[in-house]
């Protein structure tokens, strides 16, 4: 099953079921055949435009609604599970926890930095923070011409428009949790 019919497969489950549907009702009120939204439902088929469009008029419901990211209600990450996002052998690695969503205005990586590591990073955009927080060890964090050195439970926060530096200075692994926080129209 592809991206996008997952999508409209749990999203169509969910809409029914916040609506207290059944599949009568929504044939019924969408002109699809039961037959049909249950194949969707179940990720066995593929809709056209035309079907998606009955479904979305019939519910009255938007067409973003049927093919964004499904909700979910709980997430557990373990980055030791994941594989790296990105990775310097003896500098650093980085995990993605949790991306940028269209819903979403948050990002939260885990940062491991070698001794003796350098991790650079980007800029993040206009009118972004960081939240980091040292889980082990200690990081020096530069950025905007200021240095700060973060110590195990520790909290930094910095504006994130440009370049900045995470070292680890000390003779043990140092580990942050990140959380970008991107704040347009927040004001």
């Amino acid at each position: 099953m592809d991206y996008l019919s997952h999508n409209v497969a749990v999203n169509l489950k969910r809409i029914r079921q916040s609506k207290g549907m059944s599949l009568d009702q929504v044939s019924e009120q969408t002109g699809v055949s039961k037959s049909m939204l249950a194949q969707i439902e179940k990720g066995n088929a593929n809709p056209s435009l035309g079907v998606l469009g009955k479904i979305t008029s019939g519910l009255r419901i938007k067409f973003q609604n049927l093919i964004e990211a499904p909700r979910l209600d709980y997430c557990l990450v373990s980055p030791e599970q994941m594989v790296p996002t990105k990775e310097l052998e003896g500098q650093y690695k980085v995990w993605t926890c949790f991306p940028y969503e269209d819903s979403q205005f948050v990002e939260i990586y885990r940062i491991d930095v070698e001794p003796g590591g350098t991790y650079v990073s980007g800029s993040h955009g206009e009118d972004t923070r960081e939240y980091l927080t040292v889980i082990s060890g200690v990081l020096t964090v530069e950025c905007h011409g200021h240095i700060q050195q973060v110590s195990k439970e520790q909290v930094y926060r910095f504006e994130t428009d440009q370049v900045h530096i995470y070292r680890n200075e000390t003779d043990e692994v140092a580990s942050c949790m990140c959380f970008f926080l991107d704040y347009i129209g927040r004001r």
